[in-house]
């Protein structure tokens, strides 16, 4: 028998804004049964909600057809918190990434009930709900799943509240866990490249440990964001298989009785406190990608205009879940995930050592495959920082008077530059390197430029400068045997930026195929819902139906092919420079920045 779990006590922003909310909902006129006519057929759909870095959304589709029906996108109202918590005028250390649980709340009130009303769709017609989520992004919580920055004695404690993904401020933490477990001989070490990244689960935990163990002690879960909006919709606390082997050192190792986190010994020697950490606060069901959760609750029903006991899928990846929404469903084909930062994502037959990956989980991305992840950990966030505050002003009256926003502006002027001619070259590092290199503490660099440099030529640059950080992905696993014989890409870059993905396809020397979905992850999701709820026996087979491919290809240009592999020994040499000496000016620099702001 399913049981819901209690409301949380009623103090708390968390808990006012989730009241207020849900009263609001409550008051409202949920849709009338689906009235059918004799012989009718009746369309029934499969809610996708996709948690991205700034928004959630909420995509209808069709089961039959995968037909996008309506979609709908909420904003977080605190959006990412780098600077000061809310209502605090204490400065946040550098590279902190925190985000407000109570905004993904507001997603499924706002957002599911307004795409329900433009598709004019009833409850009864929605047969599963599948949800991703940008990862890995962790909260603390209670044992009945309530947020601790919910709460008024820890509110104004940064380690209390979500740890976005590219919240990179526990950067040391992960050093000592690479240390650590490189001594030790962890198999979590081969698994992940050689190297965990300040970005991964238990980095954060352990930064908690260190600077706030109230915190540490107060929760009773640590747990990350995608499942922890299943147990908000379920009511049940359930692990994502992919999440937890990807984030959270869960390897598969046969000679140590299967899937499993490491040892007690080894959380002890990073920090006393973290004994039984996985034991404490960490274990419980992991499920498999394309389960069932659970049902739908009564309570979230109503709030979001669904039917109760609707089914809910495991909690996927948002990368992710992009990748059967672009037809892939088995060995051999990378698919990029472009967006603020690329996720690159690819099955394989076999388990490989590859470095600088994000990690290599069996059935992690898809079900009968060892899925790889590496990644980009800046990407959109490099060209928007740019444009943000790198374009003189007559740039950007020139793109009004055009009729264009900046970047469309950029690109026409970067359009008609030949490879190498602006005499620029750039490592794209501005957030840190997650793939091959996995250090937040690198930082980007620009050479090349002269009085002459003019901002297109620097966009440019950019680009390309992401362009060979993919190359070099791509080589780090055929260097190793991983085959990859196509290329795929989807997200917001891939579908508004045609310079871009034929760049990509120069410099890498592949034709590249683009998802047909604009809403790829959502779309996803989406796909395992319908999996969880019967309507398909596999993700391969949703993809059969509901996925679908661009008739464009980026094919490469032989000529510009051959200018940039010029270039890209450079930047290989600049990546080596740069980013393998552990003393490198970058590192100096950080340092002594850390330093001045009284780190």
């Amino acid at each position: 028998m399913r049981t819901e779990i209690p409301a949380a006590p009623p103090f708390g922003q968390f808990q006012v804004r989730l009241a207020k909310l849900t009263a609001c909902l409550n008051r409202a006129t949920l849709p009338e049964s689906v009235a059918v006519k004799s012989g009718e057929k009746i369309a029934h759909y499969v809610l996708g909600i996709d948690f991205g870095t700034l928004s959630g959304r909420a995509l209808l589709v069709n089961t039959r057809t995968g037909e996008e029906v309506a979609w709908a996108d909420h904003n977080y109202k605190s959006a990412v918190i780098e600077e000061s918590l809310p209502g605090s005028k204490k400065r946040l250390k550098p590279l902190t990434a925190l985000q407000d649980p109570a905004d993904y709340i507001e997603v499924l009130h706002k957002a599911v009930p307004q795409v329900m009303r433009r598709a004019k769709a009833k409850p009864e017609q929605v047969l599963g709900i599948g949800v991703d989520f940008t990862s890995c992004t962790m909260l603390p919580t209670l044992a009945d799943g309530t947020p601790l920055c919910s709460l008024k004695k820890w509110r104004n404690n940064s380690h209390a509240w979500v740890k976005l993904w590219k919240h990179h401020a526990a950067q040391p933490e992960a050093n000592r866990i690479n240390k650590v477990g490189s001594q030790r001989k962890e198999d979590f070490i081969t698994a992940y490249g050689g190297k965990y990244s300040s970005e991964w689960f238990f980095a954060k935990i352990l930064e908690t440990v260190r600077e706030a163990p109230g915190v540490y002690d107060a929760a009773e879960r640590f747990i990350e964001a995608g499942d922890w909006l299943v147990w908000q919709l379920t009511g049940m606390e359930k692990r994502s298989l992919s999440a937890a082997g990807f984030k959270a050192m869960r390897v598969n190792r046969a000679k140590r009785g299967g899937w499993t986190y490491p040892g007690n010994v080894f959380f002890k020697t990073l920090n006393a406190k973290l004994a039984n950490v996985v034991a404490n606060k960490l274990e419980s069901e992991i499920i498999a990608l394309g389960s069932k959760a659970g049902e739908l609750t009564h309570t979230m029903a109503k709030a979001m205009g669904l039917r109760a006991g609707t089914p809910v899928a495991a909690a996927n990846i948002d990368a992710h879940a992009a990748v059967p929404a672009c037809t892939v469903t088995d060995a051999g084909k990378l698919v990029m995930i472009m967006g603020t930062s690329t996720c690159h994502l690819l099955a394989a037959k076999r388990e490989k050592p590859v470095e600088g990956i994000c990690g290599v989980v069996q059935d992690g991305v898809i079900p009968g495959f060892w899925g790889y992840e590496a990644g980009q950990s800046g990407v959109g966030d490099v060209f928007a920082w740019y444009v943000q505050n790198g374009i003189p002003t007559e740039i950007g009256q020139a793109a009004k008077k055009s009729k264009q926003d900046i970047y469309q502006y950029l690109e026409a002027q970067a359009a008609r530059l030949k490879p190498a001619e602006s005499g620029l070259l750039a490592l794209d590092w501005w957030n840190g390197n997650r793939s091959v290199l996995v250090d937040a503490d690198l930082s980007g660099l620009l050479v090349g430029q002269t009085l002459a440099t003019r901002p297109h030529e620097i966009y440019r640059a950019l680009l390309e400068a992401t362009a060979f950080g993919t190359r070099q992905i791509i080589e780090a696993f055929t260097s190793q045997g991983v085959g990859i014989n196509e290329l795929y890409a989807c997200g917001g870059l891939a579908i508004k930026n045609p310079l871009m993905l034929q760049i990509y396809s120069d410099v890498t020397g592949r034709p590249i195929r683009i998802a047909a979905s604009e809403q790829a992850s959502a779309l996803g999701a989406a796909m395992y819902g319908a999996v969880a709820a019967g309507v398909y026996s596999d993700i391969s087979q949703a993809a059969k139906k509901m996925a679908r491919v661009r008739r464009k290809i980026y094919r490469p240009n032989a000529r510009r092919k051959k200018t940039y592999d010029l270039l890209y020994r450079e930047y290989k040499r600049l990546h080596d420079q740069f980013g393998r000496d552990p003393n490198s000016s970058m590192k100096v620099l950080k340092k002594l920045r850390n330093q001045a702001l009284g780190y």
